[in-house]
């Protein structure tokens, strides 16, 4: 016998006792995308790999470390597996000048691909859903992102078990001159830094940061805020968007140590976090991107943007006791040769009428076919005969509450059913 195929590692099946739940997820996503009037754009999981380079920055652990690429055969193209979506949206936006008309909101759902370590919550196919405004400089849609999440969150159950982090990183003048003076402080501590600190010191100082090292924790907490140093134009921002998320009623908490992992974002970052997932805290996050259009070849555009990890939110479903049923409206149960060739005709009538079926196949006796009924979930059992045919009845048997079985016209099974 040949040795049966494993999936790759971080690679994995999403099985049908998982998938109802992924589906409320999606779907929850889905409703709560459109109320704010955002609209689906369906991109390619292969991209150019300059395209990151450029857009999530070259010192980046993504680029660094983490993206599957390869040289294409046929032409020597250097291509990429996504290990984000914001690039590959901002390529089609400028590719298909999207903006000509004026400003557009989309979103975007599928799997990402990053070579990590793999653990709970963290997995080298993952899957994000993504939502990208184009074309709006003030603080309200930063707001209205956030306010969508929020909304997001209360949808899916998970609301209570999540915390709102926010901090500014202002404007990249701001930043280049904060750059200067966090290099010099951590050069004063070079003895506290690790070898990660130490390989980001001068190449991307600000994600020293956002180090988990116990040991840096003091000397971190310790160093200058960018915060205290904006200018009038980031501070005013960042004020407004808080005026406007104390006013809706969506509760925040100021972190200056945030300034997420990507080159491009400027002024508002923001992470949606929990203490419910261990390390894999981060469920969703994001902020403003101003100049990574004009980056990536298009017109100046500013623009603001976040993901959700949906793994990590799947997982915080569970944890809060999130469910979600995948049972059919009713089960067919067909006893003979006459029922069974009556049967398929009857499932398509009923499926016709907006039910949900689930036809027994392949025989077995009544009993038999009653527990695999019962095993689906469905709250209704039909069971046809050789007299329910001659009479051109079926019988209704309630399963999940008592009743008693009853024989009717499949019109009237068809109107209890729908009640």
């Amino acid at each position: 016998m040949s040795d049966k195929f494993q999936s790759i590692k971080g690679f994995y099946d999403i099985l049908p006792v998982d998938t109802a739940l992924w589906q409320r997820l999606e779907d929850g996503a889905r409703r709560v995308l459109a109320q704010y009037g955002y609209r689906n754009i369906r991109l390619p999981i292969v991209e150019p790999t300059e395209l990151f380079i450029r857009g999530v920055g070259e010192h980046t652990d993504i680029v660094e470390k983490e993206m599957y690429s390869w040289e294409d055969k046929l032409n020597g193209d250097r291509l990429t597996l996504r290990p984000e979506g914001t690039a590959g949206c901002v390529r089609a936006v400028v590719e298909h000048s999207l903006t000509y008309n004026g400003p557009q909101r989309l979103w975007y759902m599928g799997p990402m691909f990053r070579h990590e370590n793999v653990q709970k919550g963290r997995q080298r196919q993952f899957h994000q859903i993504g939502a990208e405004a184009f074309g709006y400089n003030g603080p309200d849609v930063d707001a209205e992102q956030i306010a969508m999440l929020a909304r997001l969150w209360r949808e899916l159950g998970v609301a209570d078990a999540v915390e709102l982090q926010l901090n500014t990183i202002g404007d990249a003048a701001e930043r280049a001159e904060y750059r200067q003076v966090l290099i010099a402080y951590f050069e004063q501590h070079a003895n506290l830094l690790d070898e990660d600190a130490k390989r980001r010191l001068h190449a991307n100082p600000l994600r020293i940061l956002d180090s988990k090292n116990p040991t840096m924790q003091a000397m971190i907490e310790a160093a200058p805020k960018l915060l205290d140093s904006l200018g009038e134009e980031s501070r005013a921002h960042f004020d407004g968007l808080t005026r406007l998320l104390d006013q809706i009623g969506v509760r925040w908490k100021l972190n200056t140590r945030l300034v997420r992992g990507l080159d491009y974002y400027n002024r508002t970052v923001f992470e949606w976090v929990t203490d419910k997932l261990g390390s894999q805290g981060t469920i969703a996050g994001g902020g403003r991107y101003d100049t990574l259009v004009q980056r990536l070849g298009g017109k100046e555009t500013p623009a603001c943007g976040f993901g959700i990890g949906l793994e990590r939110v799947f997982l915080l479903m569970q944890e809060c006791g999130v469910s979600a049923a995948q049972s059919p409206d009713v089960y067919l149960v067909n006893v003979g040769d006459i029922a069974a060739a009556a049967a398929l005709p009857i499932a398509e009538t009923l499926r016709d009428s907006g039910l949900t079926v689930n036809l027994h196949a392949g025989g077995g006796s009544f009993k038999s076919q009653m527990k695999k009924a019962d095993q689906s979930g469905a709250p209704y059992a039909l069971i046809l005969g050789e007299d329910e045919v001659a009479a051109n009845e079926i019988c209704l048997k309630p399963l999940r509450e008592n009743g008693e079985q009853s024989r009717m016209s499949l019109s009237q099974a068809i109107e209890i059913l729908h009640r």
